[in-house]
């Protein structure tokens, strides 16, 4: 549906990267200056993730054929890039402990992709946003634990802000706003009771648990892998999992018409490549918590592209707006220095 604030932590000693040490070869993006602003490009990623959205909803396709298209777009590029850049060579640099790492990486996001979207099948929209957008505290938390980037009570106080301007975008415009949350974890009002809503919770919040640990993951490798190979591996990963997963629901991959070839293309071009690649590459340089942020305000983002896209034409009222605010204030205050 992603921190103080600007510096790289140093990996435990104990941790699962620790036998690379200062002799062995680690790309320069985790050790030098970035080239570019970790929070311009982050920026530009929320742009890219913006887009996804709109052209989903432009599309006729099943939602997991969409994420497999996307991916194996994705993938075409990012093998230029990599044979091109030569980033092939880093993989010689890891062992197959961090390989199990890149891929499950990659195992997480594809599950992301289809617990998110399954749930809105079964519970309400309400109980799906606000599960799947406890994301940020799930990282915060778990960076504390096994990352030692524990954010200071400012940056807290900006994603509990942040998180809570999310849950006004996402449920504004539901019958009974935030106070149709309650209700709605607890099944009522849904069709078939209790239980059905139950399993669109748990599957709200596995798209949470899932994104939270691709975000973490991706935090861990990245100071250690350039972009080009940590996304070869998972953006593979993913695209093998979707494949899978798609076929075990019987959900035909081809053939498919002109029109969606251009949708699936446009969103391995914007969400998948500036948007995932963007934040990513971000991974090297901040926080896990910081860069999840970002992904809070895909919402926002997107409702302003819905508002601009002829095909949609859908204005936002005053809660998306309200909440859009408390969500850039939320990741300002968090980002900040």
């Amino acid at each position: 549906m992603t921190p103080g604030a600007a510096t790289v932590a140093v990996c435990r000693p104990d941790g699962p990267l620790a036998h690379m040490t200062a002799a062995s070869p680690t790309p320069a993006a985790s050790k030098a200056a970035p080239a570019a602003s970790p929070l311009l490009v982050l920026a530009l990623s929320l742009v890219g993730i913006s887009f996804a959205a709109p052209l989903i909803r432009l599309s006729n396709a099943d939602p997991l054929v969409i994420a497999t298209w996307r991916l194996g777009f994705s993938m075409l590029i990012v093998a230029v890039a990599l044979v091109v850049g030569g980033g092939w060579r880093e993989w010689r640099t890891l062992a197959p402990r961090e390989y199990l790492f890149a891929a499950g990486a990659g195992v997480l996001l594809a599950v992301h992709f289809w617990s998110w979207n399954a749930s809105l099948r079964y519970t309400t929209v309400a109980a799906s946003v606000a599960l799947v957008n406890l994301q940020p505290v799930i990282i915060a938390i778990v960076s504390a634990l096994w990352l030692r980037e524990s954010p200071s009570g400012r940056q807290w106080g900006g994603i509990v802000v942040a998180v809570v301007g999310a849950l006004v975008v996402g449920v504004a415009d539901v019958p009974g706003g935030l106070a149709a949350i309650g209700p709605a974890l607890l099944g009522k009002g849904t069709e078939g009771g209790g239980s059905r809503a139950l399993f669109g919770d748990l599957l709200a919040m596995l798209g949470a648990v899932t994104a939270a640990g691709y975000y973490l993951i991706g935090r861990r490798i990245r100071q250690h892998l350039g972009i080009w190979p940590y996304v070869a591996l998972v953006y593979g990963a993913a695209f093998v999992t979707c494949v899978v997963l798609s076929l075990m629901a019987g959900k035909p991959l081809s053939p498919q018409p002109p029109r969606e070839l251009a949708i699936f293309a446009g969103l391995a071009a914007g969400p998948m490549l500036l948007g995932h690649t963007g934040m990513n590459w971000a991974l090297g340089h901040l926080p896990a918590f910081i860069v999840n942020l970002t992904t809070l305000g895909e919402p926002i983002g997107a409702t302003i592209l819905a508002a601009l896209l002829p095909g949609i034409a859908e204005v936002p009222g005053a809660g998306t707006i309200a909440g859009g605010v408390l969500v850039l204030g939320g990741v300002l205050l968090a980002a900040r220095k």
